[in-house]
């Protein structure tokens, strides 16, 4: 009987970001939605279901996400919570 071979080290998966953006400081998901924040860009990148939306956070530094069932998903900042209702929308 041969030992066992180590375990190829697992993938992250590929990066469904703008790659030109980089690598990002927070990522997560949930229900549905997935984020990544992108600090020196200035970006927040929301894919909801598929669909990719990039927002211009200005001076907030996003560092975390609270969302209700069905609601628009609020983000945590050093400046206090922000809502993507209230984030600019960037091609």
């Amino acid at each position: 009987m041969e030992p066992m071979k180590p375990m190829k080290p697992m993938s992250g998966g590929e990066a469904w970001w703008p790659q030109e953006l980089g690598q990002p400081s927070t990522s997560g998901g949930q229900n549905g939605m997935r984020y990544a924040f992108f600090p020196d860009a200035r970006r927040l990148v929301i894919d909801t279901d598929g669909k990719r939306t990039t927002y211009d956070t200005g001076d907030h530094q996003i560092n975390g996400v609270s969302q209700s069932n069905g609601s628009a998903p609020t983000f945590s900042s050093r400046q206090g919570d922000v809502s993507v209702k209230d984030l600019k929308t960037v091609d």
